[in-house]
């Protein structure tokens, strides 16, 4: 019997271990990918289809912030995804905002939205996803599941 759980827990760590793998050689990847892409690719470049990028993106985000609001209502714990995809959508959001507007007199109005709404709307976000994840999976309080066990064990009084 031991050897069955035993075999699991080798096969999990297995697996840990490739997923860690492939993210480490994913982001050692991207390294010579961004300097090509500082060194060749133009300052700036036509767009054809702008319109649509950025409906789609914010459809994209109204997706992420509308599935974390139904999921929170419900308070269950898959909230945690489309949070944590609504706060990285907010942070790429105000990047491009801002990176995009560079150099023009709007870039004060995209770095506004991004300090005062975006950004801390992310990092509120993340906040929360950190407490709902602590209380899934925070060891239980010190003698308190062992006292708790007993009393169930111990048949009530009758008076």
């Amino acid at each position: 019997m031991d050897t069955g759980r035993r075999a699991t827990e080798d096969r999990d760590e297995r697996r840990r271990r490739h997923a860690v793998e492939l993210f480490a050689v994913s982001a050692l990847g991207l390294v010579p990918w961004t300097v090509l892409l500082g060194l060749k690719l133009p300052s700036d470049h036509q767009v054809h289809a702008w319109r649509t990028t950025w409906v789609g993106f914010d459809v994209m985000l109204l997706v992420a912030l509308a599935a974390t609001a139904a999921l929170g209502r419900r308070r269950h714990r898959a909230v945690v995804i489309p949070a944590l995809a609504s706060a990285v959508l907010l942070v790429c959001d105000a990047w491009f905002d801002v990176s995009l507007e560079f150099g023009t007199p709007d870039v004060w109005g995209a770095a506004a939205l991004a300090v005062f709404v975006e950004l801390p709307m992310a990092a509120f976000i993340v906040h929360r996803v950190r407490r709902v994840l602590r209380s899934l999976y925070a060891p239980p309080p010190a003698g308190g599941s062992a006292r708790a066990e007993q009393a169930l064990a111990q048949p009530a009084e009758q008076t």
